[in-house]
């Protein structure tokens, strides 16, 4: 069964840009790429299920998400779609890519590999349990009790964008986070589908990232041979928002190569 995903769509002509986020971000996270990216393309920046606005169901499989992706590109009308996804938003992107490779104009695939990987997040899932029981009344608050499990600042910032006021007045949580920790084992599987998706793609990673290794390459070639791959020297796996830079210049010049 799909559903029915919360969406931020600007509007325009041409292909448009679809922007999917990785695990417990959200369209939110990417405010500030949309609004530079609307200049030049319709962009359509999603929340995945049990993400943002997204509606909770049980199953985090990648044919899933995939499935409802396509689903939203039924709702809006759009035939074929750029679409760019970052860790496990690169892993759904791949994902349809595979299972529908005629509705994808281009994949970029932000700091994560066609592959499973081991499990990684137990500090995080602690972290955001302690903030459910906390219930705190504000930010200071939220980031004592987060701070708890979870040592990176940055990574709790980035975990409290997750926060929403709630009817009592404290902060909430707004993902599914049960539907999540259920679904994690399917999180860390590889992309759904098989063989290989022929068309342009870009791979971006970060310098200091270990989630895309030179070890993955011959994997990663294997599912996306026409793979440009380019490293973010000094940014890690959130390069995005460590280099947000180089990151538009790099989305930017092949999104640009791919109209000449």
């Amino acid at each position: 069964m799909t559903v029915e995903l919360n969406y931020v769509d600007t509007g325009g002509e041409g292909v448009p840009l679809f922007v999917v986020h990785g695990l417990l971000g959200s369209a939110d996270n990417w405010r500030s790429h949309v609004k530079q990216w609307q200049e030049r393309h319709r962009v359509v920046a999603v929340d995945l299920r049990n993400h943002g606005r997204s509606p909770h169901v049980e199953g985090m499989s990648y044919s899933e998400m995939a499935q409802d992706l396509l689903a939203l590109m039924e709702r809006l009308g759009i035939q074929r779609a750029h679409l760019l996804g970052h860790s496990m938003g690169g892993k759904v992107v791949v994902s349809l890519a595979r299972l529908a490779p005629e509705r994808v104009a281009s994949l970029i695939v932000a700091d994560i590999a066609p592959q499973a990987y081991g499990h990684g997040h137990d500090d995080v899932f602690a972290g955001l349990r302690r903030l459910e029981e906390g219930r705190p009344a504000n930010r200071r608050e939220a980031d004592a009790l987060l701070a708890e499990h979870v040592e990176e600042r940055g990574t709790r910032l980035f975990l409290a964008t997750n926060l929403q006021r709630g009817e009592a007045g404290e902060l909430e949580l707004r993902i599914g986070l049960d539907e999540i920790e259920a679904g994690y084992q399917e999180i860390m599987q590889a992309p759904a589908g098989q063989g290989a998706f022929d068309g342009s793609t870009l791979v971006l990673r970060g310098g200091n990232s270990h989630y895309v290794t030179d070890e993955m390459i011959p994997t990663l070639r294997e599912v996306l041979p026409r793979a440009e791959i380019k490293t973010l020297e000094g940014a890690g796996h959130w390069l995005h928002a460590e280099d947000p830079d180089a990151f538009q210049a790099a989305v930017n010049g092949f999104l640009d190569s791919l109209e000449t």
